[in-house]
């Protein structure tokens, strides 16, 4: 945990902004995530604390909630000490006013008393991800269970992402650790990967390395299929001539996320196709990476990222016509079919259970154009403020396929080209910035993702 004053003045920073935004009493209701079962109760999956409950409490143990009044700023933690019968399994763990001293919360009560201390009065709640916490808020509540999500409070909602999305000088500690990890977890892959080894063989030292830190920030993506964009098997073989796709990131001890993509050969070298797409991938994220400043909205600097990939394939014959107007068409989606980043932090699609609309939108409509649906950030950069920025290139066959029978821009999508680059799967570098009062620095220690750096590392 970080100091005690950090939460006291999360808390009190959370009490301002509600006010500003018309709310001056009642109860912010935080409830910290249970243990969560695998196939039965005693197989549980590794604990995580739930983010909201972790950036204004800090404590990262299973069976605890907290209130924040809203009228006097006052916090109480909800917890109960553990018995033997539980002692015997975990080993002594710091009771329950130990733990709240580090999170400078005076006031105790039980778990038990939570029920009684809400009823009465005004609740404000983030958004469930879990059903077991969409149930206890329908109970704590009194309302049904298909009503809670509706029920979440926006000024909540708001206020928490105004003061989350700015990091701290410790949150900014906290996320060089994860990205530091996240740099070496992806040169190991480099250096480790070898035709004939299975993907779950390159996985196991991704974790390794992770392990040996901290631990993953979320299931890493290690695949001889980059074509496809989320994908979590490992049992292909590594084919030389192929090329292998890693999007793997650790997290820090205090629960912060680095996210890195890489795409390497599978042998020592690119092939020519393999060489000119990659070459246009780094040119595009060394674009949008210069782009990056406070004001500029994240928006923008996509569709920077979008003409710039465009202007390249046209170059190859893979495209053609204006690219301005295939960019605004969504004809270049084809290609690079989902957005250029997403704000990163204590989850590494930072607040993304608070809504996409009002982390990265500010509450303006999004696009439903294919590709720009999916781009998690729109709205103006701020000082603080960390992302990724993650342009791919893919040729993905069934998308092919689909747009060449419906004959979808053919003005602009050269389709009888494609057939020799198809080969090429997908492609797609990641890292991990934050905006500075003028300009925007990466976080973590240099990682040179340029062809000859990557070759050198496959040598």
């Amino acid at each position: 945990m970080f100091e005690a004053s950090v939460y006291t003045t999360r808390r009190a920073a959370l009490v301002k902004a509600l006010v500003a935004r018309g709310v001056s009493s009642g109860l912010v209701l935080l409830l910290g995530n249970g243990e969560s079962p695998m196939n039965y109760l005693d197989n549980t999956y590794p604990f995580r604390q739930d983010s909201s409950f972790l950036y204004f409490v800090g404590i990262a143990q299973a069976g605890l909630a907290a209130t924040i009044d809203a009228a006097s700023g006052e916090a109480t933690l909800f917890g109960d000490d553990l018995g033997i019968d539980d002692i015997v399994w975990t080993g002594a763990l710091p009771a329950i006013r130990e733990l709240a001293a580090q999170a400078g919360i005076q006031r105790l009560k039980s778990r038990s008393e939570l029920q009684a201390t809400v009823a009465g009065s005004a609740a404000f709640y983030y958004p469930p991800y879990r059903a077991e916490t969409r149930v206890e808020l329908a109970s704590l509540l009194g309302k049904p269970i298909s009503a809670v999500d509706a029920g979440a409070s926006l000024p909540l909602i708001r206020a928490t992402i105004e003061l989350r999305e700015r990091k701290g000088t410790e949150e900014i500690a906290e996320l060089e650790h994860a990205v530091a990890t996240s740099v070496e977890m992806h040169r190991a892959a480099i250096v480790t990967a070898r035709p004939g080894m299975k993907e779950s063989d390159v996985m196991a030292r991704i974790a390794q390395v992770a392990l040996s830190a901290t631990r993953l920030a979320f299931p890493p993506i290690a695949t001889t299929k980059g074509a496809t964009l989320h994908i979590h098997s490992y049992d292909r073989r590594l084919v030389a001539g192929g090329l292998f796709l890693v999007d793997a990131g650790a997290e820090s001890p205090e629960g912060y996320s680095g996210d890195l993509t890489s795409t390497f050969p599978i042998g020592a070298k690119f092939d020519e196709r393999q060489s000119a797409i990659y070459g246009i991938l780094i040119e595009t994220h060394a674009l949008a990476c210069g782009l990056l400043k406070p004001g500029v909205p994240y928006r923008e600097v996509h569709f920077a990222a979008a003409r710039s990939i465009a202007t390249g394939l046209k170059g190859l014959g893979l495209m053609k016509g204006d690219v301005a107007e295939a960019v605004a068409a969504g004809a270049h989606t084809l290609f690079f079919p989902h957005g250029l980043g997403h704000q990163m932090g204590l989850d590494v699609h930072d607040m993304e259970n608070y809504g996409e609309v009002w982390v990265g939108y500010d509450g303006e409509p999004k696009s439903g154009q294919f590709g720009l649906r999916s781009l998690r950030l729109a709205k103006p950069l701020l000082p603080g403020m960390v992302l990724t920025v993650e342009p791919g290139i893919y040729f993905i066959p069934q998308l092919v396929e689909l747009w060449k029978s419906e004959g979808r821009f053919r003005d602009f999508i050269n389709y009888e080209a494609l057939g020799p680059w198809m080969g090429v799967g997908g492609v797609r570098n990641e890292e991990d910035w934050i905006v500075t009062d003028t300009a925007a620095r990466r976080l973590g220690p240099a990682f040179d993702k340029s062809l000859k750096a990557i070759e050198g590392m496959r040598a």
